[in-house]
């Protein structure tokens, strides 16, 4: 018998960068579940369009609040030092850039509450551990499953 999925969840508000002369703050969800232990998802509500969902791993976002990180679709940086903060200092915010294809959108967010949200994972699931909740076996199984139910479907 499969365990229950836990999960954490909070809303932070970001800013959407459009141009360097256009921003606005947009509220965005942030979920973590012990089912996929490995990956954060954003949600972002963007005025008149669909929420739009991005999954990326628990650790690139871990990553970015200390230093650039990423060199695929996702990637985030610090973008500067909290007021007064040494080199031992955190950021103050961070970027998280998204990208598919040409296309890339930029926001701009606050490490507290990223902070406080990763805590909170880490709570769930300890960076590190997650190979202990991930039953590959069972996974390949249900997808070998799946496939097959629809190749008999299709045919």
């Amino acid at each position: 018998m499969r365990e229950s999925v836990q999960a954490v969840q909070a809303e932070v508000m970001m800013s959407f960068l459009v141009s360097e002369e256009l921003s606005f703050r947009i509220p965005v969800e942030l979920r973590y579940e012990s089912g996929d232990p490995y990956a954060v998802r954003l949600t972002f509500h963007l005025p008149g369009d669909a929420p739009v969902t991005w999954a990326f791993g628990r650790e690139l976002l871990v990553d970015g609040v200390n230093g650039a990180t990423g060199d695929g679709d996702v990637r985030i940086s610090p973008v500067e030092l909290a007021e007064g903060g040494g080199t031992d200092q955190m950021p103050g915010e961070v970027h998280i850039r998204l990208q598919v294809g040409s296309d890339q959108a930029l926001f701009r967010a606050g490490v507290a509450p990223l902070i406080a949200f990763l805590d909170r994972t880490d709570k769930l699931v300890p960076l590190g551990q997650e190979q202990a909740l991930v039953d590959y076996e069972a996974e390949l199984d249900e997808a070998l499953d799946r496939i097959l139910g629809e190749e008999q479907n299709a045919g």
